[in-house]
């Protein structure tokens, strides 16, 4: 079966006259909403759940780390399900796992079933977002493809934002078996609406040479860095941000809350506006402006400053550079190994998943050997651009169209 050509993509029409690279960018961004919104799900009824099924906050961190654990082990081998079966037939597969994970969350009696249930959705969730990406790589060519991979990033941070904004006002009136079935709710429609509506893509699976996988492109470890350095960082710091600003500006925990939460809400926008950036900035230059913007902002949070402004600053340059590389990582990503996109798109992703496994404790572990947090931004900044000089090697391309 041959793979579509960019003409018929684009000249392809679906419902109601809407372009199907259009089509395919709404439902895949519907899907990633609806698979990220269980990855913090449990975060705003933490206390709740410890208080009913009797279990300490180092339990509860567990919850989070188990569904990453699971998440990122996904990465590779769903990216090569996707490239073997099809990205669309993945991804239905794998919203019926975090659908169904949820659901059975809701009955459970014990911290371990929270736990294992967690597990669970991590396997469909890490299958869900390598699975999208690449069915953005199929679905969308030349250079609309940076946008549309911008779209579906922006969509996951929202997902995980929407949770922790509204179920604390849901969980009062329907409970945390209830606002659990809600999130499964939402996976559940997303997942009949994807069924329905999602474009076909000409999928062929092309069989893989030696030379073809990505473990053996130095260029993809590259890009891992650059993962870690923005997706990665903005985790890590989301992780710490609220207790520093709080420390250093004596800031109440919701205001803090609010300005640290900018870290990641920003990239709602910025990734796809880094999708659309791309089409006129070459790869590299884009890349450096976003990890100098990081190495910024996290300078600034450990100068030791106690001016509130400057940490307003801060927030906002991380927030933009972790965001912008987004889109145009992920494309040169498939484009490297295109026989082997979902794979190769997995690996990357991993890389910067387990920065945030070390990171966050580390950094926590740095700021108690310290006493500060100074110490521990400071080696986020130096890391980042220790991750500007690895740029310098990666093949540069005059066209932003990949």
């Amino acid at each position: 079966m041959e793979k579509i050509t960019e003409a018929a993509a684009a000249d392809v029409t679906g419902m109601g006259g809407v372009s199907q690279p259009v089509l395919a960018t709404a439902c895949a961004s519907l899907m990633a909403f609806a698979f990220s919104a269980n990855y913090t799900n449990h975060a705003p009824m933490v206390v709740l759940l410890a208080r009913e099924l009797d279990f300490n906050q180092t339990q509860a961190g567990l919850l989070t780390t188990g569904i990453f654990l699971s998440h990122a082990a996904l990465q590779v081998p769903g990216g090569h399900l996707a490239d073997r079966l099809g990205p669309r037939s993945v991804l239905i597969a794998a919203m019926a796992l975090v659908a169904a994970g949820n659901f059975a969350i809701a009955f459970s009696t014990a911290y371990w079933q929270l736990l294992f249930w967690k597990l669970f959705v991590g396997v469909g969730t890490g299958t869900c977002f390598v699975a999208g990406a690449r069915y953005i790589t199929e679905a969308v060519t030349g250079a609309r493809r940076h946008v549309a991979q911008g779209l579906y990033g922006g969509s996951i941070l929202l997902g995980s934002g929407f949770v922790i904004m509204v179920l604390p006002r849901l969980v009062p009136r329907v409970g945390w078996r209830g606002a659990f079935l809600v999130t499964a709710g939402v996976a559940a429609v997303a997942w009949v609406i994807w069924i329905v509506l999602a474009p076909q893509t000409r999928h062929a699976a092309t069989p893989a040479t030696r030379g073809s996988s990505p473990l053996l492109n130095s260029e993809l470890w590259l890009l891992g860095l650059v993962q870690m350095a923005s997706f990665g960082l903005a985790i890590v710091t989301g992780a710490w941000i609220v207790v520093l600003l709080g420390r250093s500006l004596d800031i109440p925990a919701g205001e803090a809350g609010i300005i640290g939460s900018l870290v990641l809400l920003l990239g709602i926008v910025t990734r796809p506006l880094g999708g659309a950036l791309r089409r006129k900035i070459p790869l590299r230059p884009l890349f450096m402006v976003s990890l100098l913007l990081n190495a910024a902002g996290c300078f600034a949070l450990a100068s030791g400053s106690h001016s509130l402004v400057l940490a307003v600053t801060a927030v906002v340059l991380l927030g933009t550079g972790c965001g912008l590389p987004y889109a145009a990582l992920f494309t040169r990503t498939a484009a490297l190994v295109p026989e082997r996109a979902g794979a190769a798109m997995g690996l990357v992703n991993m890389l910067g998943i387990l920065m945030i496994l070390v990171g966050a404790p580390l950094t926590g572990r740095l700021a108690d050997w310290t006493g500060s947090f100074r110490s521990s931004f400071i080696a986020l900044g130096v890391f980042t651009l220790l991750t500007c000089i690895a740029v310098f090697f990666l093949r540069d391309d005059p066209s932003p169209v990949i």
